[in-house]
């Protein structure tokens, strides 16, 4: 039986988003898809299939299909409408800001938000010369030129150690300008704080390229109210061409359910008995604190534990035997007490 080993997959999927070719690998991913060999057929795999239909099955748990939640949602509409009313605007556009507490999905959703409208640019336009979105991070205690090479790195520029940060700034701006960029996505925007003479550097920067490029700024960061960004007149400058939206730990409902059932729903397990996961709900909110991060990473780890344990399901047991983030588990903690 010939079987495609997934190494080749994850391989390719090294290359991070920060860099264009990561970015475009990201859009071009395939929805996770992994058809189960019946158990006869399973059972009959030598041990070479069966290392490589295991190493398939991993790279598949260890990244679950991304479910569309309200946030998500919310998000995307917002982002599309602030790019069209920016298409004819000449001084400052508006912008977006994610802000929530750490693994509620800001990251997710700011990352559907650009493979959306990459795919929506696509259908419409063939010249492969465009670059309708692009991703960088704010560099944590970073520079102006940190911030312009992070720009340089995602478009693949040549290290360019003489030029001063204006002229790399100028560069990057050329080159997303004659690509038609309609969405820069900066992530982990937290470390741009406004009360320290680097994060002022660093926002006079940012200012740089939203007046130089037109295109619609998203940002992302971990409580970004309460994180400095908005301090100063810089700050202010910020908060009045930004909108918020905010992420927080999902209440246990109808949707926390329907997220569940959807997780579970691309479980690949020889064993797993469909709806488990589901009857254990209210367990798994108590868990992960409503976090759809932690949640994620539960399920995951939980499904590959079981594919090498040999179990083939997720049960109770398998559940508590994750290790969870330190966050979730406090939440857990203050629940029970």
């Amino acid at each position: 039986m010939a079987l495609v080993s997934p190494i080749s997959q994850l391989e390719e999927r090294r290359q991070p988003t920060t860099t264009l070719e990561g970015w475009r690998r990201f859009i071009d991913a395939d929805r996770p898809e992994f058809t189960l060999l019946p158990d006869q057929d399973w059972s009959d795999l030598d041990d070479a299939d069966r290392i490589a239909y295991n190493e398939a099955r991993v790279a598949h748990h260890s990244e679950l299909v991304v479910v569309t939640t309200s946030a998500i949602q919310k998000i995307t509409n917002e982002g599309q409408l602030l790019t069209l009313l920016n298409q004819r605007e000449i001084g400052a556009r508006r912008g977006l800001i994610v802000s929530g507490g750490a693994a509620t999905g800001k990251t997710t959703a700011i990352k559907q938000l650009g493979r959306f409208h990459e795919l929506r640019i696509r259908t419409r336009y063939s010249d492969k010369t465009r670059i309708p979105v692009v991703y960088v991070t704010a560099p944590p205690k970073g520079s102006a030129r940190k911030l312009a090479m992070e720009f340089a790195r995602f478009l693949g520029l040549p290290p360019v150690r003489r030029m001063n940060v204006t002229d790399i700034a100028d560069a990057v701006c050329q080159v997303l300008i004659d690509a038609r960029t309609d969405i820069v996505v900066v992530d982990e925007i937290h470390n741009l704080n406004l009360d320290t003479r680097a994060g002022e550097e660093l926002s006079d920067h940012l200012k740089y390229f939203t007046e130089h490029l037109p295109a619609t700024f998203v940002y992302a960061g971990i409580d970004v109210e309460r994180s400095g960004v908005f301090t100063g007149t810089r700050g202010r400058q910020l908060a009045g061409r930004c909108g918020v939206i905010n992420t927080a730990a999902f209440p246990y409902g109808q949707e926390w359910r329907a997220l569940v059932a959807a997780m579970e729903g691309t479980l690949r397990l020889h064993r797993h008995e469909p709806g488990t996961l589901v009857r254990q709900t209210k367990h798994l909110h108590q868990r992960t604190g409503g976090m759809i991060g932690s949640l994620a990473h539960l399920i995951r780890s939980a499904a590959i534990r079981a594919m090498l344990d040999h179990t083939e399901h997720i049960d109770r047991e398998g559940l508590d035997s994750v290790l969870i983030d330190y966050a979730a588990q406090a939440s857990a903690q203050r629940s029970a007490g």
